[in-house]
Formats: C-alpha cells, sequence, structure tokens
C-alpha cells in the first residue's frame, strides 16, 4: 500500500505559512525587537555629526541584529520546544532541516526589514545619506553578520533546555555584548577593552557593516573582521547543531 509522503517543498511551504503566522499573531514582541535599534538611532541623532552617518547606522543595525538573534530567535525556540510543539512536528514526516529553515527564514525576513527601517528613519530623521550601493551591500552585510546572532542564539538554546534559563542568559549575554560593544569601542573602558570590543562578535560584524555601507572603504582590516564574523558564526552554529535537542529533557 502506498503512502503518500508530502514533499520537503510543500512542507517547507506549510512551515513558513505557520512560522509566519505564529510572528504576525505576537506582533507585540516582534515591534519590541524592531523598536529598539529605532529608538536608539533617533536618540543618536546628535551623535551624527561627531561619529558619522555610518558609524551610527553600522551600531544600529548590529544592535537589531543581537536584539533579533538572541531576545527574539533563542527564546522563541526555547519557548516551542518547552511546550511540544518541535516533538509534535517531529512525529510527522517533516525533517529537522525543514523545522530549523521555516525558522531562519522568518528571522532573517525580520533582520531586512529591520536593515530597510533603520535605513528610512536614517535618511529622514537623521539626515543620513549614503550611495546606492552603500544600502545594497550593507543590506547584504547585514543578512551575512546575522548568521553570528542567530548562530549564538541556537548555540544557547543547544546547551541550556530550560526556557526560563535560556531568557536569562540570553539578556545576560544581550547586554554585555551591547555594554562592553558600544562603549569598549569609544574607549571609554580601557585600550585592553577596546580591543577585545573590537574583535568580539559585535565589533566585527559592526565593522563589516561600516564597510558595506561605505564600500569605498573597505581594506584589510575590513576583510579580516569579515572573516572573524564568519568564523563567529560557524562555530556558533557547530555548537548549536551539536548539542540542540527537540525536547526539553
Amino acid at each position: 500500500m502506498e503512502t503518500n509522503i508530502p514533499k520537503n517543498s510543500a512542507i517547507l511551504s506549510a512551515l513558513l505559512q505557520a512560522d509566519f503566522t505564529t510572528l504576525w499573531r505576537n506582533r507585540r514582541s516582534f515591534r519590541m525587537v524592531l523598536l529598539v535599534p529605532l529608538l536608539i538611532l533617533v536618540s543618536w541623532k546628535g551623535l551624527v555629526p561627531k561619529l558619522g552617518g555610518v558609524f551610527v547606522l553600522s551600531s544600529c543595525i548590529t544592535i537589531g541584529l543581537t536584539s533579533i538573534g538572541l531576545m527574539g530567535y533563542s527564546n522563541s525556540v526555547a519557548r516551542d520546544r518547552d511546550r511540544g510543539i518541535f516533538q509534535r512536528l517531529r512525529v510527522g514526516p517533516v525533517a529537522g532541516w525543514t523545522i530549523m529553515t521555516s525558522r531562519l527564514v522568518v528571522q532573517i525576513a525580520m533582520i531586512v526589514l529591520m536593515t530597510v527601517l533603520i535605513f528610512v528613519v536614517g535618511y529622514f530623521f537623521d539626515h543620513i545619506e549614503i550611495s546606492a550601493s552603500g544600502y545594497l551591500v550593507g543590506l547584504l552585510m547585514a543578512v551575512i553578520g546575522s548568521g553570528v546572532y542567530l548562530g549564538l542564539g541556537q548555540a544557547i538554546v543547544g546547551l541550556i533546555r530550560n526556557p526560563e534559563s535560556v531568557n536569562s542568559t540570553t539578556r545576560l549575554v544581550y547586554f554585555a555584548f551591547i555594554m562592553i560593544g558600544m562603549f569598549g569601542e569609544f574607549g571609554v573602558l580601557g585600550k585592553e577593552v577596546e580591543l577585545l570590543a573590537t574583535w568580539s562578535p559585535y565589533g566585527t560584524v559592526r565593522k563589516v557593516l561600516a564597510a558595506g555601507l561605505a564600500p569605498a572603504t573597505w581594506n584589510m582590516e575590513t576583510t579580516y573582521a569579515f572573516f572573524a564574523s564568519v568564523a563567529y558564526s560557524l562555530v556558533f552554529i557547530i555548537v548549536g547543531v551539536k548539542y540542540f535537542k527537540w525536547d526539553n529533557k
């Protein structure tokens, strides 16, 4: 007797529809994740003449990537795993990669939306103007840089199963990244911390984003930062995939 097993493309399409629907129903938390970098962008308007529009835009996008990867992705995966959603999906003819691909596509769509909103607010409110190539390359670098934070979020839910512990850990890591990354790059925490912040996940992603927004400034140090970001992504993804469990037991 033949059984009609749906194709992976049909399964992925159904999962994407369900995940986007869930995102829309939870739009309050979705709006909060998007608002964080936008509020920082608006509040930093006075810094644009001092630090430059590219620095402000790249910093806000980096903060947005951190918010989506840590506060959004990791907590939603931990919450759904605790509710048994992944277990129920795995009972059917659903490949694990389709489940996670659907989740990641939703997150990347959020990242694209967040980046575009930052460009729009930066242009109309902060009067930050960059070239057309800067917008395109900057958007591409935002998507590539998201691998660092989505990978880190995956690593956290892979190593920690309790959703409350995941939530508290992501908040701590988020705070550390923002505080050390931002203030460390300003040099107010000392030279050692400044160097650490520059080559931290926050610093490398921000540096690559800044060069993407102004392609003419891309240099060898930016290339090193790009490779460092890729290395961070690979390490986080490998850890996250290796230790991830579909249930919280």
